[in-house]
């Protein structure tokens, strides 16, 4: 394997253990909220686990663009880039854990916590991919007047 084959691997190994990290917080974050909404609206599962979705989208959206692939800028921006990922992890982790909650709730009458921790280990892989390859995908290097490559950003703080 060549030099830059390796350095590549080695990025995306750590963009994974990264990925994964911001993931963790967000099955804290989804159980949670799932915990609390599907306590307070009881006997909704499906729309209690479809509002704990959205919460912790939002949260791994903000992390992913802050720590993740905080060196990549999307098109479009910020906007551009929570569009893409509500359209690629938000319908993976809607439709994956929705179909999988009703699988296993209704199927094998698992309890609805431990179904979707199951339901979203199914989901993060592919996420992972849609995130790196399109959400997120990388770019020719951003350029700002005035800004030397290698020097943080007065207006994002990141280093081009």
């Amino acid at each position: 394997m060549n030099r830059e084959k390796r350095r590549t691997a080695a990025g995306t190994v750590t963009r994974w253990m990264k990925f994964n990290a911001v993931g963790a917080v967000g099955v804290v974050v989804q159980l949670a909220a799932l915990a609390v909404i599907d306590r307070a609206i009881g006997g909704h599962y499906l729309v209690a686990t479809a509002a704990a979705i959205e919460m912790a989208l939002l949260y791994n959206f903000a992390w992913h663009v802050l720590y993740t692939w905080r060196d990549r800028r999307g098109e479009g921006g910020g906007l551009g880039q929570m569009v893409r990922f509500h359209l690629s992890n938000g319908l993976v982790s809607m439709a994956g854990n929705l179909v999988l909650m009703r699988l296993l709730v209704e199927g094998t009458q698992m309890p609805v916590l431990a179904a979707n921790g199951l339901a979203i280990l199914g989901c993060s892989v592919v996420n992972f991919f849609l995130g790196d390859g399109w959400v997120f995908r990388a770019r020719g290097p951003a350029v700002v007047p005035g800004l030397k490559s290698g020097a943080p950003s007065t207006q994002t703080g990141w280093t081009t």
